[in-house]
C-alpha cells in the first residue's frame, strides 16, 4: 500500500468533507467545519490540484497496483465533485451579492455612481496567491490612538496620490474578542478601496482577558475620534466615515454605528463626533444563535439593544456554511433592523460561505468588495437623501 497516498487521501477527503458539508451541529462539528474545511471551501482548485498530481504519481510510480491502493484512488477522485461543488459556490456569490445590492439600494442604484472598470486576476483568486502590496497604495503601520500599547495601534492605507477628502473606512478585524490583529483578514477590501482613493485604517483594539465589554466599544470610538482629528493628514474627508468589521469586529462596527456621540462608550472624549456615514458587516455576531428569536431584551452588549430609526445604511455579509456565528442570527438582526430604520439594509447570503472568508483573496471575497464598493459609492452619491422607492 502507497502509505503516503493514502494518507494524503485520507487527509482531502476529511477536509472535503468538512468544507463542502460542514455540519454546523453540534458544536464539536462546527469547529471541525471551521478548522478543516475553511481553505478548501475558499479556494477548492487547490485540492482538485493536489487530487489529480498525487493520484498522477502514485500511478507513475506503479502503486495502484493492488485492490487497497485502487479503492483509495476511487475515492480520491470521487472527492473532485465535492470540490468543484464548492467552486460552483464560490463563483456564484457574484450573482448573489449583485442582487443583494439591487434590492437594498433599488435596481436602479448604478445611475448614481461611477462604477470602476474591473479586472479579476484569476490565478490569485484561484490558487491564494498573497495579496499584493501594491506599489500605488502606501500602508503607514502602528500608529497610536489610545493608551494600551499595541492593542491601541492602527495602521493607514492610502493611494500615494489620494485625492483631497478622500472618505475614510476603519475596520476591525476578528477573534472573538480574545485574539486576531489589524493585519489579517480583510485585505482585499482595504487594499481595493484604498485603489479607488479611499484612506483605510485597520485598528487594533483590546482584547480578553485585558478588558471586557464595553473596553473593546470604548477603543472603536477612541479609534473613531483618532480619524476625526487625523484623517486629513491623509488627504481625507472625516465627515465620510465608514466602518466595517469580521466577525467580532462586525459587532463593533454594528455597535458604533447604532450608538453615535453615546456618552457611555466615550468616557474623557465625549464632544468626539462618533456618528457613522453607513456600516459594512461581514459573518457577525449579532446576539442570538441557532433558531432563537429576540423574544427577551438584549443585554447592552448585544446590537439588538441598539436598534433605532436613525440607524446609518448597513452592508451585511453572511455565509450559509458559517460554523461560528449563524447565518439565522444574520438573518434575525437584518430582519429586525429593517424593521425599525428607513435607511437601506444590504443583505447578502454567500451560499456555502464558511466563517472568516476574506482571510483569503478568493472569487467569493472578491464578490464581496465588489458589493461593498457598489454600496460605499451609492451612499457617498445620495448621502443626506432618502432612498427612492421607484428605483
Amino acid at each position: 500500500m502507497p502509505i503516503g497516498y493514502v494518507a494524503s487521501t485520507a487527509l482531502l477527503t476529511w477536509c472535503t468533507f468538512f468544507g463542502v458539508v460542514a455540519p454546523r451541529r453540534p458544536r464539536l462539528l462546527a469547529n471541525l467545519s471551521f478548522w478543516f474545511g475553511m481553505v478548501l471551501n475558499e479556494v477548492p482548485i487547490i485540492g482538485i490540484l493536489a487530487v489529480l498530481a498525487s493520484t498522477a504519481l502514485a500511478e507513475g510510480q506503479g502503486d495502484l497496483e493492488t485492490t487497497g491502493s485502487k479503492v483509495t484512488a476511487v475515492i480520491a477522485l470521487a472527492t473532485i465533485p465535492f470540490m468543484a461543488v464548492a467552486a460552483w459556490r464560490g463563483l456564484r456569490a457574484g450573482g448573489v451579492v449583485a442582487r443583494a445590492v439591487d434590492e437594498g439600494l433599488g435596481t436602479g442604484w448604478r445611475s448614481r455612481v461611477t462604477e470602476p472598470q474591473r479586472r479579476r486576476d484569476w490565478p490569485r483568486l484561484l490558487l491564494l496567491r498573497r495579496v499584493s502590496r501594491y506599489l500605488d497604495v502606501k500602508r503607514v503601520a502602528n500608529l497610536s490612538y489610545g493608551e494600551a500599547g499595541r492593542r491601541n495601534l492602527l495602521d493607514v492605507y492610502h493611494r500615494r496620490d489620494t485625492p483631497p477628502n478622500a472618505p475614510v473606512l476603519i475596520y476591525f478585524h476578528g477573534g472573538h474578542f480574545t485574539s486576531g490583529g489589524k493585519s489579517r483578514e480583510a485585505r482585499p477590501l482595504l487594499y481595493r478601496l484604498a485603489r479607488q482613493g479611499w484612506v483605510c485604517i485597520s485598528a487594533n483594539y483590546r482584547l480578553r482577558p485585558e478588558t471586557d465589554f464595553p473596553g473593546h466599544q470604548i477603543d472603536a470610538k477612541k479609534a473613531m475620534a483618532w480619524a476625526r482629528e487625523h484623517a486629513s493628514e491623509y488627504g481625507a474627508d472625516a465627515s465620510k466615515l465608514f466602518l466595517a468589521g469580521s466577525s467580532a469586529g462586525s459587532n463593533m462596527a454594528a455597535m458604533c454605528a447604532l450608538t453615535p456621540n453615546d456618552p457611555q462608550y466615550q468616557p474623557g472624549f465625549e464632544s468626539a463626533d462618533t456618528s457613522v456615514t453607513a456600516a459594512i458587516c461581514l459573518y457577525g455576531f449579532y446576539g442570538y444563535f441557532f433558531g432563537t428569536e429576540p423574544d427577551v431584551p438584549p443585554s447592552s452588549n448585544q446590537p439588538y439593544a441598539y436598534l433605532n430609526p436613525a440607524a446609518p445604511p448597513f452592508f451585511i455579509a453572511h455565509g450559509t456554511k458559517d460554523a461560528l456565528a449563524t447565518v439565522e442570527g444574520a438573518r434575525c438582526f437584518v430582519d429586525r433592523l429593517r424593521r425599525v430604520t428607513g435607511s437601506p439594509v444590504v443583505y447578502a447570503e454567500l451560499p456555502g460561505a464558511q466563517h472568516a472568508f476574506d482571510l483569503f483573496h478568493s472569487a467569493r471575497t472578491e464578490a464581496v468588495v465588489d458589493g461593498v464598493e457598489g454600496f460605499a459609492s451609492w451612499v457617498l452619491a445620495t448621502s443626506g437623501r432618502a432612498p427612492d422607492p421607484a428605483l
